[in-house]
């Protein structure tokens, strides 16, 4: 018996979802932890406003709202997936090109994350890849 790609886009869709759900807390819940060094750059982040095609912004504006649609690539990744699913036997071309796309898309979210940021993130978006490199094969 072999797999469909359902599972591994379900397991992949849990996934997305469960970084939505972290990077919106981080984001929305996150204070200064490190000592008054990285309460004073937030601060200066927050303080120092200009004027960007007409619109005062901040380097935290920029920070802020940057976290806020990657919270939101996450969910719509994860709907994404949980909908492909649902239709995974009767569309394996279409499945097989979503997976390849998202399965690039997460290879250069992997390296990125590598470079600026933890572990943490690195780890489930090389279960998700790999959640969708099953999916792309069992789609074949």
């Amino acid at each position: 018996m072999s797999m469909t790609p359902s599972l591994p886009l379900r397991i992949a869709a849990v996934v997305a979802l469960l970084q939505f759900a972290a990077h919106l807390l981080l984001v929305v819940l996150a204070s200064p932890k490190h000592g008054p060094e990285e309460a004073a750059v937030i601060e200066t982040m927050k303080s120092h406003r200009f004027d960007f095609l007409g619109a005062k912004r901040s380097y935290w504006d920029f920070y802020f709202g940057y976290a806020l649609i990657a919270a939101i690539i996450c969910l719509v990744e994860a709907i994404l997936f949980w909908q492909v699913a649902a239709f995974a036997g009767v569309r394996p071309a279409l499945i097989r090109l979503i997976a390849g796309v998202f399965i690039g898309f997460n290879i250069v979210h992997a390296l990125l994350a590598s470079r600026y940021f933890f572990i943490t993130p690195i780890i489930t978006v090389v279960i998700i890849a790999l959640s969708l490199v099953l999916a792309f094969r069992a789609a074949a």
